[in-house]
């Protein structure tokens, strides 16, 4: 269907199948979008979330709340765990409610969910990247204490460069992200039926990349993704693809999941890779 008729259905991307390969519980909103506008979605997760092996680091974190300035909290997944933990522990969110602990979001998705928690997000960088953090937050952080909850494996950007502005940084694993092996055997079905075959692979977080690569495994050479584009919501994702030897043929300008969804329908319908 030409880019013309897409338009004139409202639904530009009709006709063209795009793979989902966020975390099963996660894939809702992305997949949702992109059938909103006509797009065959398959959902083929390249990444499980796990509970740490051990909560003891982030339990005894969130017992000493009160005693940090500032909580940073860089994914839906981590507000999800920690305010989990706060439950189980049946610990009082006081300061925080209080405004005694400021915190920062890495982005509005993260706002969101700490939003819908009836608490205030103090922070938000402009850009949703892990530098643009430090750049909102490093003459704000001297001689304070902060809190960084993430993943298990995580780029070290933010604790090494608020240290270095002077912050008293903890840094504890509220969860972890591992490869679901089932999705090992569907993904090189859906690579191989050319029914199935998508023309569109997203890719949301450097894991999700790495863990495409590795669910490939063998299969992976140049045929196996001939005609297939990927799509990038941020620059750290997309120098993950190309780190790997993957093309980054669409790159979201805003790095959410409408920025990559927006990034889509513009190549599709212009037919030219967006700027990376």
């Amino acid at each position: 269907m030409s880019a013309k008729r897409r338009f004139a259905t409202g639904k530009p991307l009709r006709g063209i199948r795009v793979l989902v390969g966020r975390a099963r519980h996660q894939a809702g909103s992305l997949s949702a979008e992109l059938r909103q506008l006509g797009a065959d979605v398959l959902e083929i997760p390249f990444i499980e979330i796990r509970k740490p092996r051990s909560f003891r680091p982030l339990d005894s974190a969130l017992k000493r709340l009160g005693s940090y300035d500032w909580l940073i909290l860089t994914s839906v997944n981590g507000v999800d765990a920690m305010w989990a933990r706060l439950q189980t522990l049946g610990l009082s969110r006081r300061p925080v409610a209080d405004g005694v602990l400021r915190i920062a979001a890495i982005g509005p998705a993260t706002k969101k969910a700490i939003e819908k928690r009836g608490l205030t997000v103090d922070v938000m960088p402009k850009e949703y990247v892990a530098e643009s953090v430090v750049r909102s937050l490093k003459k704000k952080v001297k001689g304070k204490r902060v809190l960084l909850v993430r993943a298990k494996v995580a780029r070290d950007v933010i604790p090494r460069e608020l240290r270095n502005a002077g912050a008293h940084v903890d840094v504890v694993e509220a969860y972890e992200t591992v490869i679901p092996e089932s999705s090992r055997r569907r993904l090189k079905a859906v690579l191989e039926n050319r029914v199935k075959r998508p023309d569109v692979v997203t890719f949301t977080s450097s894991s999700t990349v790495r863990n495409f690569v590795e669910l490939l495994g063998s299969h992976r050479n140049a045929k196996s993704l001939d005609g297939i584009r990927t799509a990038s919501i941020g620059p750290v994702t997309s120098g993950t693809l190309t780190e790997v030897g993957l093309r980054v043929d669409i790159a979201a300008r805003e790095f959410t999941i409408h920025g990559l969804v927006t990034a889509i329908v513009d190549l599709i319908t212009s037919g030219r890779p967006t700027d990376a």
